[in-house]
């Protein structure tokens, strides 16, 4: 009996140490999409029990998705704030403000998602404390290239946009929409179900898996076969949160705010997405329509002014706008993930 006692006061006393190591430091990680979303269960959840392992439990990380702590555009000030440790943005919600980093919302400029995403988070890294200094840039990454769907055709050169209502994925996407003569709906992507089934949007900007992850999947049934664009996205924290850890644990949070974990956060994400246009097609129903070279040449030409409109807003940040998309080209040639 007093074996007995003793190994069950042991075992009480490790789970209590236990739990109160992994209480050190509770963090909360606030994002939109919900959490069956690939993101979350492909690349948060493993990032954060990396965290956890590496800091022998001391840091814990809380996910909330679904917008449960705050909308989706207000999520850079609500890491600034303090209002959560570390928020998941995506900068192009709030269009000019961040000009710098918008340079991948231009089209046709990554080929893929893995390889893109380390890309530009080496690239971003120059450039991150002067765009974002309120914040502690963790890392930065992409989806997988995504196009346009609609709920009816046709859809295949920009003309077919022409007095149509479009959900664009972010604001640099927005002016191209405008200049070929579509109105914008600009919602965030869990709200891109809404605007659809009442007739706000007509089209929406999406990657092919995310139709089915925001379930419109039998709404949009014309698709734009080919890669248009692709979002940037970034984790970034709370400067007082990052500023107050210990040494071990910064360096544990330092260790996990790299661009091959960039790459790890976007992996499974994009592998989810790219599985998605096979699904569509397996559904049957749904026109897919891949662009002939002369239409491809028509949808360059019409993304063409969005890059000296972007030279122009960087330009007033006192900013190298030739210089910045340069490294940013060299950093995708490098990855193997410039569209060419």
């Amino acid at each position: 009996m007093k074996l007995t006692s003793l190994l069950a006061s042991a075992a009480c006393a490790v789970a209590l140490a236990t739990a109160a190591q992994a209480a050190e430091v509770e963090l909360t990680l606030s994002h939109w999409v919900p959490p069956t979303h690939p993101l979350q269960p492909l690349g948060m959840e493993p990032w954060a029990e990396s965290i956890k392992e590496a800091s022998d439990g001391r840091i814990e990380i809380t996910i909330y998705p679904s917008q449960q702590l705050g909308a989706a555009p207000d999520h850079y000030d609500m890491a600034r704030d303090g209002i959560v440790d570390i928020g998941f943005i995506n900068p192009g919600y709030q269009a000019g403000r961040f000009p710098i980093i918008s340079a991948m919302e231009l089209p046709f400029l990554a080929s893929n998602a893995k390889g893109g995403s380390r890309a530009v988070d080496e690239w971003y890294r120059q450039y991150a404390e002067q765009e974002m200094s309120d914040v502690y840039v963790c890392m930065v990454h992409l989806h997988d290239p995504g196009t346009l769907h609609a709920k009816n055709g046709p859809l295949a050169v920009p003309a077919d946009l022409t007095g149509k209502n479009v959900r664009p994925p972010n604001g640099t996407m927005a002016q191209m929409f405008s200049a070929i003569g579509a109105a914008n709906v600009q919602v965030p992507a869990p709200e891109m179900r809404d605007a659809l089934d009442k007739g706000t949007a007509d089209i929406t900007a999406s990657p092919w898996g995310s139709l089915f992850t925001f379930g419109i999947q039998d709404t949009v049934t014309h698709h734009l076969d080919a890669p248009l664009y692709a979002t940037v996205f970034a984790f970034v924290m709370n400067k007082a949160t990052i500023d107050g850890l210990s040494p071990e644990d910064r360096t544990v949070m330092d260790d996990h705010c790299t661009s091959e974990w960039a790459e790890k956060m976007a992996s499974g994400w994009a592998d989810a997405e790219a599985a998605g246009r096979q699904e569509i097609i397996d559904l049957g129903g749904h026109e897919l329509h891949k662009p002939s070279e002369e239409e491809m040449t028509l949808w360059r030409e019409a993304a063409a002014p969005l890059t000296e409109r972007w030279k122009a807003d960087v330009a007033k940040a006192g900013v190298d706008a030739d210089a910045v998309l340069d490294s940013l080209e060299e950093a995708l040639k490098k990855h193997d993930s410039l569209l060419e």
